[in-house]
C-alpha cells in the first residue's frame, strides 16, 4: 500500500484483507464485522480474522515472548467494560480480581464468534475459521501464521497485574497479564486504550509460510503513485477531459 524510501513496500491492513480474499476466492468485509474475510467453498462458509503487526523481529527475540506472534484481538474498551460491569467488575475494583477479569475478557471475544456460528443460527463454520496473522518488519520481510479461532482456556492461565515502581513504592501496573508456563499469552490495557493482545507461540500455528518479500515497486520515473495517479488510471477519459479544460 505504501512506498518506502528504500524502494520496498510497507503493508496496509486493507490491502492485506483484500489480498487474502482474492487469493481464497472470498469477500473482504471492510466493516466492523467480527470476520475480515468470508469464504464459501463446497457449501461451507468460514471466516478469517486478519491481524497484522510490525513485530516480525520479536518472533526470534530471546525474552518471554520468544517464538510468539503478536495479535491485537480487539481494542473496544467500551464493550469490554460493559461486559465486566455485568459481572460486577468496575474500574474501582478490577485490580482486586484479575482472574475473573481475564476469564471474562476471553469469554466475551469467544461470544462474538459464537453469535455468527451455524450452531447459533448464523452462517459461519467456526471449526473451519481461523486467525491469519501477518508479521512484518521495516526491512521488508513478511511471514504468515494461521491459528485456530478457539482461544486457550483462560482458566488455565495465571492472571495478574505486574508490579511497577510508583511514587509510593511498588504498585500494580495498568496492564493485565494472562501467563502460560513460558510467559505472557494475553495482555489487556483496560484503562489505556482497551487493547486485548494475544501472543500465541509460533510453533502452535496450524500453518506458517516461509519468510518472504514483496516485489519491489518499479523504479521508473514515468511511474507515479498516490491518489492522483490512481484517478488517472481508473478514469482516463474523464482525466483527459479535465486536463484539456484546464488548458
Amino acid at each position: 500500500m505504501l512506498a518506502a524510501p528504500n524502494g520496498l513496500t510497507l503493508p496496509g491492513w486493507r490491502d492485506f484483507e483484500r489480498a487474502v480474499a482474492a487469493a481464497l476466492g472470498g469477500t473482504a468485509q471492510e466493516s466492523k464485522y467480527v470476520f475480515d474475510v468470508i469464504v464459501t467453498k463446497s457449501e461451507c462458509t468460514f471466516g478469517i480474522s486478519c491481524k497484522m503487526r510490525g513485530e516480525l523481529n520479536k518472533v526470534a527475540d530471546r525474552d518471554d515472548r520468544a517464538g510468539r506472534i503478536t495479535m491485537e484481538l480487539s481494542n473496544s474498551a467500551k464493550k469490554f467494560w460493559e461486559y465486566l460491569k455485568i459481572k460486577g467488575i468496575t474500574e474501582a475494583n478490577y485490580r482486586e480480581q484479575p482472574t475473573d477479569v481475564g476469564i471474562a475478557l476471553i469469554e466475551l471475544v469467544q461470544s462474538w464468534h459464537e453469535v455468527e456460528s451455524i450452531l447459533s443460527g448464523g452462517k459461519i463454520r467456526l471449526d473451519k475459521s481461523s486467525y491469519l496473522a501477518l508479521s512484518w518488519n521495516k526491512k521488508g520481510s513478511y511471514q504468515l501464521h494461521q491459528f485456530a479461532l478457539t482461544l486457550p482456556d483462560p482458566q488455565t492461565l495465571r492472571w495478574h497485574f505486574p508490579m511497577k515502581k510508583g511514587k509510593n513504592g511498588e504498585e500494580p501496573a495498568n496492564r493485565l497479564c494472562g501467563d502460560d508456563g513460558l510467559g505472557s499469552l494475553f495482555e489487556w490495557y483496560g484503562t489505556s486504550g482497551g487493547q486485548l493482545k494475544y501472543y500465541p507461540l509460533a510453533k502452535d500455528a496450524l500453518w506458517a509460510s516461509n519468510t518472504f518479500h514483496l516485489e519491489p515497486l518499479p523504479s521508473s520515473e514515468d511511474i507515479q503513485y498516490g491518489i492522483v495517479a490512481k484517478t488517472r488510471a481508473y478514469y482516463p477519459l474523464q482525466w483527459d477531459t479535465i486536463e484539456r479544460e484546464a488548458l
